[in-house]
């Protein structure tokens, strides 16, 4: 296959785009949805004169990878070359924001706003187009795979470039992507770091290295970076929209509304920030007023997904007809970006489910798991095997070595599981406990875990949790306190805390070799309704095996019969809690939450929805009303489509629960 796109390539470069084609009928014969194959048949066709059938591939193309840069350009320049500069202009710009570096995409859309009179919009395309212009041939082709995803080419290519340039601040922020991909945040954040400590001008490596501060939730040094670009330029409206939503993460939603106002006030209608502004507002529990701004989102940019999905993921808003149709037509719009065609994807499900139009609704929400399953690397046989090692290694030996050696702080209490299986609910329980400060989803554990495994993350699979049986007592201690210094920003004046990351559960071994006092509770909801209730749900990232009902099946599969083994090697250890239980019974398991804790009871924990705090996860509104039992069975309505998941749950489907 290599050599048939060589071929094609090579009578591509001769002007031969017949000879070309042949080549490539050969390789997409093998690979069919070949993304390089597809692409370079559209160009063949198009120089060919043959646009329909150039239209066709490429149409091809967006269903196999829809944000696939260089074939957005090459619809853009069908358009342009048939007259229509609306929708050029509106594919070159989608082609830009899935691969930034393609210059020829710079400079069409520049030349279309030049036309179009819109100046300032056309000399920022052209500074953008020579800027790529300028960067090293290694640079672009970096650029170009890590767009395309292929992260270890992109890799390979900013380290042999940066061997000889070590300064080289764009080859660090790519190397510093790479590493955000892959999830080596330690790495990106020091090559960030670094990026700004070299070029302390350079506001896109600032705002890049904000960025990955706050995605690793150390949200008061995100802020330092945002006050910094905000000293520099008040009036930028990009720099006030940073530091309003750092604000947001730090807890000061008064001031990030404040300033998102202020950017509104410069820029109306701005869609983005009607939405940072309507997230602020959720969180901080005004509900109606998130609502509005939403809405007043859509109605100034009706293809924003964003905000969208924002009005779905209240679980309480009803679409409207208007805004159906609104939806379903941005949605079907050509040069729909990836993210807005996901988002809009399950805001139609939402919305189809409401009118009870199920099929429609399973329809919508497959589509967008399918198109969000393409932005992953996500494997059920990688997963599994991450499962296999972790019962490979920590033995009942490896806890009898270990034990009582890690940091004897009780503060925190875990609450794992999968998502959407009533860990909200749990959090928001025991954060109405005057004795109890619910921070956040921490990703300290994780981050801890990777720590550990190191580099060797593909050469060295089993390194981590290996490396567990061979830690000092004096590493056990220090990766406790780590954790402990780590999550001090989230926490108040309370003596526990609550750490809700379900994917703990993964490493409930580290935590009670660094933490053994630590609580560790286990949140588990029938397999169908946790199961379906995280397909239907759009995360942000880190729940990558729910864009797959396949994929989600064998996940539920894999964590119970870990948390299997965790009962089997720590007796006791884990409180089992059921949220069919806690819904039919709350009290009495209430009561057994707080003794498993050790504390008192007090009945602000039966009146949960009454206690007010931020809540930052998809069931906020729910857990600001009293219990009920609305969302036990919504699966039922999509069993005729729920084969896939039954018989990836296997004997789970049913026995499930293992009870303590």
């Amino acid at each position: 296959m290599a050599d048939g796109l060589k071929a094609a390539q090579s009578a591509m470069q001769a002007g031969d785009f017949t000879r070309a084609l042949g080549a490539l009928d050969g390789v997409l014969a093998v690979q069919a949805d070949h993304a390089d194959g597809l692409y370079m048949k559209a160009v063949c066709y198009r120089y060919l004169k043959r646009l329909d059938e150039a239209s066709k591939t490429l149409r091809q193309l967006s269903q196999v990878a829809p944000d696939f840069g260089r074939g957005l350009q090459e619809e853009a320049h069908l358009y342009r070359d048939s007259g229509d500069l609306d929708q050029a202009l509106a594919c070159y710009q989608a082609a830009v924001r899935a691969n930034p570096g393609l210059h020829a995409a710079w400079a069409a859309q520049a030349d279309i706003l030049h036309k179009k009179g819109r100046v300032a919009d056309a000399n920022t395309a052209y500074a953008q187009a020579e800027r790529v212009r300028k960067m090293p041939r290694e640079l672009q082709a970096a650029t170009h795979h890590l767009y395309e995803n292929r992260l270890l080419k992109a890799e390979g290519l900013c380290r042999h470039l940066l061997q000889g340039h070590p300064r080289d601040v764009e080859a660090m922020r790519l190397l510093a992507e790479v590493g955000n991909r892959l999830g080596v945040l330690e790495d990106a954040e020091f090559l960030l770091e670094s990026a700004v400590e070299f070029e302390p001008d350079n506001v896109e490596a600032r705002i890049d290295y904000m960025r990955i501060l706050r995605k690793r939730q150390k949200f008061e040094k995100a802020l330092a970076q945002a006050e910094i670009l905000h000293r520099r330029d008040p009036d930028n409206p990009v720099f006030t929209s940073q530091l309003a939503i750092e604000r947001m993460q730090t807890g000061n939603y008064d001031g990030a509304v404040a300033l998102f106002n202020a950017v509104l006030e410069r820029v109306p209608e701005d869609p983005a920030t009607l939405t940072s502004r309507g997230h602020a507002l959720k969180t901080w529990g005004k509900s109606d007023d998130a609502v509005a701004s939403y809405k007043q989102a859509t109605k100034a940019a009706p293809s924003h997904g964003d905000a969208w999905y924002a009005l779905a993921n209240l679980k309480t808003y009803n679409f409207s007809d208007d805004e159906f149709e609104a939806m379903r037509t941005a949605e079907a719009a050509p040069g729909q970006t990836l993210p807005n065609r996901i988002n809009l994807c399950f805001a139609l499900g939402k919305a189809a489910e409401d009118r009870k139009a199920y099929q429609a609704a399973f329809e919508y929400y497959q589509r967008g798991n399918s198109l969000k399953k393409l932005q992953t690397r996500y494997t059920t046989d990688q997963m599994e095997a991450e499962f296999a090692a972790q019962k490979e290694f920590c033995t009942p030996a490896m806890f009898e070595k270990q034990a009582g050696k890690g940091n004897s702080a009780s503060d925190p209490i875990f609450i794992v599981g999968l998502p959407r299986a009533g860990s909200t609910l749990l959090e928001q329980i025991l954060a109405s406990h005057s004795q109890v400060d619910g921070t956040l989803e921490l990703p300290n554990i994780i981050a801890l875990s990777q720590h550990l495994r190191g580099r060797d993350k593909l050469s060295d699979r089993t390194k981590y949790p290996r490396i567990l049986n061979d830690l000092e007592p004096e590493k056990l201690q220090e990766l406790g306190q780590r954790y402990l210094d780590e999550t001090a920003v989230h926490r108040k004046d309370a003596p526990f805390f609550t750490d809700k990351m379900p994917n703990n559960f993964r490493h409930i071994g580290m935590i009670k070799l660094i933490l053994p006092n630590a609580k560790i509770i286990d949140a588990r909801r029938d397999p169908l309704g946790c199961c379906f209730s995280g397909f239907k749900q759009l995360f942000a990232e880190g729940q990558e095996f729910t864009y797959g009902l396949e994929e989600i099946g064998h996940y539920y599969r894999g964590y119970v019969d870990l948390m299997d083994h965790w009962d089997a090697v720590m007796p006791g250890a884990v409180l089992r809690v059921i949220y069919e239980d806690v819904v039919s019974d709350t009290e009495a398991q209430v009561r057994r939450i707080l003794d498993y804790c050790g504390l008192d009871f007090e009945e602000a924990c039966i009146n949960f929805h009454e206690t007010k705090r931020e809540v930052r996860t998809a069931s906020s509104e729910q857990v600001r009303q009293p219990i009920n039992t609305k969302g036990l069975e919504a699966w039922r309505p999509y069993e005729a489509w729920l084969d896939p998941l039954k018989d990836a749950l296997g004997p789970t489907l049913t026995d499930w629960r293992r009870d303590q």
